[in-house]
C-alpha cells in the first residue's frame, strides 16, 4: 500500500499545539505562537499545553485524550508537537487513528515524537521529522523553521547536501524515508510502531546518551537484522554524547561506522537532522535520493506533486 500525504497547509487554517510528553510553559511556547499567526495560521492550544503533572505535559490520560482530540478534529489541518523529553510511548497505543486515517493532517515534531512519526508510517501515513515550536527561534535555526514552513505548505524543499565526511561511504540510493532517534527506534522495536528499514533510506540521530549505550543499540539493529536490504543510511546530529570513566574507544560516529561496514549501502554523515539548531524537516515516507561522492552526500528529496491544497 502507497503511502498517504496529508493536503498541504493554506494560510487561515487551523494548526493544534499540543505536548504529548514532557509540559512546556506559557513563555516558552509564546514565541512559536507568534511565528505561526504570521505564517496565516490559527493557532488552537491543546489541553496538555497547560498540563503539569511531574515531568510530563499532564498524566497519560490528559496527553492522551488531547492528541486524540485533534486527530479526530478535521478542521485541525496539522498537529505540531511543543517538544520531545519522554512520554509518547506512554500513550500511543492507546490511541484511536481511524478518524485520522479518513481525514489525514501533518503532524510534526521529532526525538521523543519519533514513536508517531513510526506509528503513522506503520499505517501508511506520513508525517514530519522536524523543529518543535520550543525550539522555533534557537540561534542558529532559521533555515530549520523555514524548511518546517515550506514542508507544511507543500512548496519546494531547500537542498540538503553536506561537505565529504571521512567515514562516508560513496553510492546512490533512493527509498522512502524512515528514522529519527536511535533510542526511540531501539524502544519501539517488537511494538506496533515497529516499522521495517528494507528498501528505504534510514535516517539516525541522538542525544545525551552514553557511547555504549550507541553501541548497545546498533548492535541490537545488526543481530535483529533489521539493517538487512537497508537501501542507504543517512547519519545526523549525535549531540551531547556521554563517556565512562573508562573510555569506551570510539566516537557515536565511529560506532555507527562499525556496523554499517558489515553491509553495502552507501552511508553518508554530518546531514543536519536532530538536536542541533539546523535541524532539517524530513518527511518520513517521502521518496528521496542518497548520492554520496567525493564532493559531498547530497539527499534529494521528491517534489510532493501529488499532495493536494
Amino acid at each position: 500500500m502507497s503511502i498517504q500525504f496529508p493536503p498541504a497547509l493554506c494560510p487561515g487554517q487551523r494548526v493544534a499545539l499540543v505536548s504529548p510528553a514532557r509540559k512546556i510553559s506559557a513563555a516558552e511556547l509564546a514565541p512559536a505562537i507568534e511565528t505561526l499567526r504570521s505564517w496565516g495560521l490559527e493557532v488552537i492550544l491543546g489541553d496538555s499545553i497547560a498540563g503539569d503533572h511531574h515531568q510530563f505535559a499532564g498524566d497519560d490520560e490528559l496527553r492522551r485524550r488531547d492528541l486524540q482530540q485533534q486527530l479526530d478534529d478535521p478542521s485541525i489541518r496539522a498537529i505540531l508537537c511543543t517538544r520531545g523529553g519522554y512520554g509518547t510511548a506512554r500513550i500511543v497505543d492507546a490511541l484511536d487513528f481511524s478518524r485520522f486515517i479518513t481525514h489525514p493532517k501533518w503532524l510534526a515534531g521529532f526525538s521523543d515524537v519519533t514513536v508517531l512519526n513510526a506509528h503513522l508510517l506503520a499505517l501508511n501515513h506520513a508525517s514530519i521529522h522536524g523543529v518543535m515550536p520550543v525550539l522555533f527561534h534557537q540561534p542558529g535555526g532559521a533555515v530549520a523553521l523555514e524548511s518546517l514552513r515550506r514542508t507544511l505548505f507543500g512548496e519546494a524543499a531547500l537542498p540538503l547536501a553536506v561537505p565529504p565526511h571521512p567515514l562516508n561511504r560513496p553510492g546512490t540510493a533512493t527509498g522512502e524515508l524512515v528514522g529519527g532517534n536511535l533510542s526511540l527506534l531501539h524502544t519501539i522495536t517488537g511494538t506496533a510502531s515497529q516499522v521495517s528499514f528494507k528498501g528505504r533510506l534510514l535516517f539516525l540521530e541522538d542525544l545525551d546518551e552514553y557511547l555504549y549505550h550507541i553501541d548497545r543499540i546498533m548492535l541490537h539493529l545488526h543481530r535483529s537484522r533489521q539493517l538487512v536490504g537497508l537501501a542507504g543510511l543517512v547519519v545526523g546530529h549525535f549531540s551531547q554524547m556521554r563517556d565512562n570513566t573508562v573510555p569506551f574507544g570510539a566516537t557515536a560516529l565511529e560506532i555507527i561506522d562499525s556496523y554499517a561496514q558489515r553491509y553495502d549501502f552507501p552511508v553518508g554523515y554530518g546531514f543536519p537532522v536532530g538536536h542541533e539548531a539546523d535541524n532539517r524537516a524530513l518527511v518520513v515516507g517521502q521518496m528521496a535520493r542518497l548520492t554520496i561522492d567525493p564532493t559531498g552526500a547530497r539527499l534529494t528529496l521528491a517534489w510532493p506533486s501529488y499532495w493536494s491544497v
